[in-house]
């Protein structure tokens, strides 16, 4: 017998057991909160309730025939945890199940998801259009790397149509932006940019980490790609790193293939605990927004504070087009950049240092997305690596704040800040 033959004759299945259909039902039309609890699980012969954690490298075959099936493509299985990993996979087909997506790929973080859509879909000669309005590392890479490899980058308004119709060119192959932005939580018109990427066949990749799907769905608005740092709300509790990246088949077998080579992954036991956070999204977003709506109320009346951006405030520029695009009614996250007046004594930046300091339980770090409310100098941490220009063009002010709104009493939240406010 050939080995050709044996390979065929003891490969007749060509899946695994565990890659067959998802345990719910999807085609049944299940609620968000239902897909977010039991999508994605494959339950093995242990039968375990619980999301099982495989902290495996790699997998054992029933033969060398078998294994030379799974590396060829012949057979669909796990091959290497670096790109096959069962409980990543659960991470990824239920965040697919939620973004309203055909298949997700998960990274190593937030930036490493970007780093996979530049190399998935730009290359030499091409030309990325992006917002001003972006996290200052999603900036740093696109401007000091990809530049770097002979990509084309140049930036817009987020909230200027024209500018990203007039700024088009004939080698764009990626129009990018955050909706809402980091730190000013600014909107895009996702539908007007789907509109002008179908017509000169561009894709439009929007991170949706501020948003999450619980608030946002950009695919159904006509993005190609979401991009998430699952360190943030997914996870909600600021455990783990994490990064995905959501899409049809095709466009997600590029970026898997990066994966892959590239080795840009995530780990078992952080896709585990996205998992499980997952199962509680929608339930802190609906917490976070209310918080967030209410501590903006107190910032937009308070005297030292002298501009608060957040689409959730009725006279927002962008408030109508956030409520159209957000599906969860009163849902406009919950993150916000507030600016401090200086005093005739105290410059800008002393003062948002004063106010920042002067809390006794809200966190001084850089992350967001948590259960805890996070406060930070943008202009003095996430984007200090930005020149003055760039940070001006950005809107990153030396008096601004960038709050991300937790989950504790939000009286608590606000006397917290008005400590520092009410001292200025």
């Amino acid at each position: 017998m050939s080995q050709s033959q044996a390979h065929d004759d003891k490969n007749v299945d060509k899946l695994d057991p565990n890659w067959r259909s998802d345990a719910l039902n999807l085609d049944l039309d299940y609620g968000m909160q239902t897909i977010a609890v039991r999508a994605g699980q494959h339950r093995t012969d242990e039968g375990e309730h619980s999301e099982a954690i495989f902290t495996t490298s790699s997998y054992v075959y029933t033969s060398a025939a078998d294994a030379a099936a799974h590396f060829d493509g012949d057979k669909t299985g796990n091959v290497y945890s670096r790109h096959t990993n069962p409980s990543v996979r659960t991470f990824e087909r239920r965040l697919a199940a939620l973004e309203n997506g055909e298949r997700a790929v998960a990274t190593a973080s937030g930036m490493g998801a970007i780093l996979t859509m530049c190399l998935a879909y730009l290359k030499a000669g091409d030309h990325l259009l992006a917002a001003n309005q972006l996290f200052g590392s999603s900036i740093g890479l696109f401007n000091n790397y990809m530049a770097k490899f002979g990509v084309e980058v140049s930036y817009v308004d987020c909230f200027d149509n024209e500018a990203w119709a007039n700024a088009v060119q004939p080698n764009t192959k990626v129009i990018y932006c955050e909706s809402p932005s980091n730190p000013l939580a600014q909107i895009c018109d996702i539908g007007f940019l789907s509109q002008l990427c179908k017509a000169n066949d561009i894709l439009l990749v929007v991170d949706n980490c501020f948003a999450t799907p619980a608030l946002q769905r950009p695919l159904d608005l006509g993005a190609d790609v979401v991009i998430h740092s699952a360190t943030k709300y997914l996870d909600g509790q600021g455990r783990v790193l994490g990064g995905a990246l959501v899409g049809s088949d095709k466009l997600m077998q590029e970026a898997f293939t990066v994966v892959r080579s590239g080795g840009i992954s995530m780990s078992p036991f952080n896709a585990w605990v996205f998992t499980k956070g997952l199962e509680t999204l929608k339930l802190r977003m609906q917490a976070h927004c209310q918080n967030a709506n209410q501590v903006a109320e107190f910032l937009v009346n308070h005297p030292n504070v002298s501009a608060v951006h957040f689409s959730g405030l009725s006279d927002h520029p962008a408030h109508e087009l956030a409520t159209r695009q957000h599906h969860m009614t009163g849902g406009y996250g919950a993150i916000m950049g507030f600016e401090v007046k200086a005093s005739d004594s105290t410059d800008s930046k002393a003062a948002a240092w004063h106010v920042i300091d002067s809390t006794q339980m809200v966190s001084i770090t850089n992350n967001l997305g948590d259960a805890k409310t996070t406060i930070t100098h943008p202009a003095t941490t996430t984007h200090f690596r930005l020149s003055a220009k760039e940070r001006a063009e950005a809107g990153v002010k030396d008096g601004l704040i960038r709050l991300s709104v937790g989950l504790e009493d939000v009286e608590d939240i606000i006397k917290d800040l008005a400590r520092g406010l009410d001292s200025l």
